[in-house]
């Protein structure tokens, strides 16, 4: 046999023993959250037809994307972001309620991107989204379930970055921005690359004062004081209704009860057009990217013939486990004992009977035979 059959292709990994049984036990805790602030599971395909994750939609980049043919000739597409899926199922299932809904889901996603950075191509994440609500109350929960649910699996110390893209727009507007130059600006903003951000706007022939505001954005992060700042850098009535939402929804995260993992930051962006409006990450030590995402996205269901706003998060669960295990809190987590009893032909069905009685108590247990030295 090829010894290259034993390997897995570069971004992909094998998971088993104890480090599954830890993720496992981590996606149930996560469900559990979920479940009791009456999310209900969803299940959607793992492939998709192309234009779900369409440019226009706004979601990751064709290149990035896992495409393939069916019989009839239709482009299909491994999933790279629920996000999408979860917006074209409530469009075909829940057209006609006004009412909101609640999915939560779990899965595997896929992004065929070659800038690895020790990143996987398969990842799985678990989320939730509450469509058909647009109040500042829907965020606060969405939030605050995001953090209970991070604290239920396990984590303690992590922050909660908070943004809002209309802030942004808003500045865009007020200079004058093409639609093309605010997406490559946002991708410098984003990247705290304030050189590269501050070279396009002036190529783009943006005078240096709004400029010098533009670069102002990425220190608008920190505590209430980051608003009150972002505040005053604007006389936009775009951006400064998004600072007064964000203030009004600290209020509504300070009823939760989980302020003190929450900050701001203006200058956080997503590489996800489709959000419209609060957007947030959730960083740890021990890993590089945030281990949770999710935002507001009020336009994307109306792709798929359903107006409706919506927000959601998605946990990535194998980045999660990494921050768990790497400060040392996995070990407590995985609850894997095992009882084993051995049996030799003489007392089989008496051990078999103690297996049975054990399994039916919930201990886990093996039976295994003696070995030669044990009888």
């Amino acid at each position: 046999m090829d010894k290259k059959l034993l390997h897995t292709p570069e971004g992909v990994r094998d998971i088993y023993g104890r480090e599954y049984a830890g993720k496992l036990q981590v996606q149930e805790k996560i469900h559990k959250q979920l479940n009791l602030y009456g999310y209900e599971d969803i299940q959607t395909p793992t492939f998709e037809f192309f234009d779900v994750f369409s440019k226009e939609i706004g979601t990751t980049p064709s290149r990035e994307l896992y495409k393939f043919f069916d019989k009839e000739g239709n482009t299909l597409v491994l999933r790279p972001d629920f996000t999408p899926s979860m917006a074209r199922c409530a469009a075909k299932y829940f057209m006609d309620m006004d009412v909101p809904i609640r999915f939560c889901y779990q899965g595997n996603t896929f992004t065929n991107t070659g800038n690895l950075q020790g990143k996987l191509k398969e990842v799985t994440q678990m989320g939730a989204e509450l469509m058909g609500d647009g109040s500042i109350e829907a965020d606060g929960e969405m939030i605050a379930m995001m953090i209970e649910s991070l604290l239920a699996a396990g984590l303690c110390e992590f922050q909660v970055s908070i943004g809002e893209v209309e802030y942004f727009r808003g500045l865009c507007r007020q200079a004058g921005l093409t639609e093309e130059t605010e997406y490559e600006l946002r991708d410098f903003i984003s990247g705290k690359n304030i050189f590269g951000a501050q070279e396009l706007l002036l190529e783009k022939g943006i005078d240096q004062k709004t400029c010098d505001m533009f670069m102002q954005i990425t220190e608008c992060f920190g505590a209430m004081d980051a608003l009150e700042k972002a505040e005053s850098l604007v006389n936009n009535d775009r951006s400064l209704q998004a600072v007064a939402r964000l203030k009004k929804l600290y209020h509504v995260l300070c009823s939760y009860g989980v302020e003190k993992y929450v900050s701001f930051d203006l200058g956080m962006l997503s590489k996800y057009n489709y959000y419209t409006g609060v957007i947030f990450k959730v960083f740890t030590y021990g890993v590089g990217d945030a281990v949770a995402k999710g935002g507001r996205y009020d336009n994307l269901l109306g792709y798929f013939g359903k107006k409706a706003p919506a927000i959601g998060f998605a946990v990535v669960v194998d980045d999660l486990w990494l921050a768990l295990s790497r400060q040392k809190v996995a070990d407590a987590i995985i609850e894997c004992k095992v009882q084993t009893l051995t049996y030799t032909q003489e007392n089989y069905e008496d051990q078999l009977q103690k297996a049975k009685q054990l399994r039916e108590e919930g201990i886990r247990t093996v039976l295994t035979p003696a070995c030669d030295s044990e009888v």
